[in-house]
């Protein structure tokens, strides 16, 4: 979505070509085909960044790079590219093209002003194949009123939120619509209720007359903090205008650890009654936890379970504590000496960046730990059991039987129930869920393809670090 937003602000009469790596391969004739290339990249991408700036220096083209990697480690790319966009390209990219047209070029292009997005274009989603991808995405709002120790988002967005107006947004959703697209958005917003007043009064009421006139064509997906539990009439407006999911940070049920990172908005509260609270408006809860920290006592990894494992929060993104350059935790840890080197930006290649309390082998044992017993199948399909009794679908949700959904349930019966290992507890929870919450199957059998993958992708990852 970044590119894409930043090919709306560029010059009309330029000719245009976006290749998104995540689902589709750079091929040299798109090098030779430009004269320059623009790069937007997070941590997660620096290798593959710096072989397309090997690529490109190839064929000796000037390279434009921006984005959140850029951006924080602006000093690692010095040497490589040829200009670096900071910040935000709705404020930094005019600089830029200025000084292309008078022919005055810099190396660093930064503006110190967050930007009134309510003047950022509609991304152009010409560019892509909507074909390719399983969700498109959309956003609201930037920044962040919290000021949690590991994160960047304040750095990058600033403190005060920043919203689009609700006529934009319809505007977007329109373009997505009249291309035919027809499934998840996924509001890719920092913290979506930032400005809780303004979407119960501006942008919910629209989107839901929205959604309705079109009979729902799209379910959404968001981020926001757990105080959304807290705003009865908020949580029923993102029901009804189609939000169906959200992700929250939980991080941790310990206090102590929370206290310590700064998440403010978590201390003081039932926080398994609060998911709870979300499931049964009819909210999925995506929970982000995270372990490493110093006052992390012994304990922390049975508690990281049980607390899962109560809660129904299907999809549970553990991840091991890292501090990201620029961050409060960083600097802190590097005043104490305890950096060992930069973030690898992969929640999953069991790495951390810092010189942990409890030591690396006990965090990386009880890290093992957490994920074997959340997603080995008895305890999964346990969890999923706990959301379906708790979660409460909207009466206006109704499932138009697709093609694509008749093959996914035909798939997974033969990958889960016939051949799989699994099979005893993907049977007994289709049967249970088939009698209890027939409504709620297509759910059920969306589970079990995520169950199937996460164990893989742990499986993977696990024998590789250790290999």
């Amino acid at each position: 979505m970044g590119l894409l937003t930043v090919a709306a602000l560029l010059p009309k009469d330029w000719k245009l070509r976006l290749i998104d790596m995540n689902v589709e391969i750079l091929k040299d004739e798109d090098l030779k085909w430009a004269d320059y290339i623009f790069i937007s990249a997070m941590e997660i991408q620096k290798s593959s960044v710096r072989e397309v700036i090997r690529r490109a220096k190839r064929y000796r083209k000037r390279i434009v790079a921006g984005g959140p990697l850029f951006t924080i480690s602006p000093e690692d790319y010095y040497h490589h590219v040829d200009h670096i966009i900071m910040q935000e390209a709705e404020s930094s990219l005019p600089l830029f093209l200025k000084d292309l047209k008078d022919g005055n070029l810099k190396k660093i292009y930064k503006s110190e002003i967050f930007p009134d997005i309510t003047l950022s274009p509609i991304p152009k989603w010409d560019l892509i194949d909507l074909k390719k991808y399983a969700a498109m995405s959309i956003q609201y709002c930037r920044g962040c009123p919290f000021n949690c120790d590991f994160c960047n988002i304040r750095i990058l967005n600033g403190r005060r939120p920043r919203a689009k107006a609700y006529s934009q947004i319809l505007s977007e959703l329109d373009c997505l619509y009249n291309m035919g697209w027809r499934g998840i958005v996924f509001f890719v917003d920092d913290n979506f209720i930032g400005k809780p007043h303004r979407l119960k009064t501006d942008l919910l009421p629209h989107l839901i007359r929205w959604m309705r006139e079109r009979n729902y064509p799209f379910s959404f997906l968001t981020e926001a903090s757990i105080n959304l539990a807290d705003d009865e009439e908020l949580m029923k407006l993102m029901v009804k205008a189609g939000f169906d999911s959200v992700f929250v940070g939980i991080e941790s049920p310990e206090e102590m650890s929370l206290s310590e990172c700064n998440k403010t908005q978590n201390l003081k509260r039932d926080l398994l009654s609060y998911v709870r609270k979300m499931q049964m408006k009819g909210l999925q809860v995506l929970g982000g936890f995270i372990v490493g920290f110093d006052n992390d006592p012994p304990t922390i990894f049975k508690r990281q379970v049980e607390f899962i494992q109560k809660s129904g929060i299907v999809t549970a993104m553990v991840g091991l504590l890292n501090a990201p350059k620029k961050t409060r935790l960083y600097n802190r840890l590097k005043r104490q000496g305890r950096i060992v080197g930069d973030v690898s930006g992969d929640n999953t290649d069991f790495s951390i960046n810092f010189i942990p309390k409890m030591g690396y082998d006990r965090l990386l044992k009880g890290y093992r730990y957490i994920i074997e017993n959340i997603y080995s199948p008895s305890a999964y399909y346990t969890r999923v059991k706990n959301f379906l009794v708790n979660y409460k679908i909207p009466d206006f949700r109704v499932y138009k039987l697709q093609l694509c959904y008749i093959k996914a349930f035909i798939q997974s019966v033969w990958e889960f129930g016939i051949k799989g290992t699994e099979r005893i507890y993907f049977w007994k929870t289709l049967i249970w869920t088939l009698l209890r919450f027939p409504r709620l199957i297509p759910h059920y059998i969306a589970f079990s393809i995520y169950g199937y993958h996460f164990r893989k992708v742990f499986h993977i990852h696990f024998h590789r670090n250790i290999l």
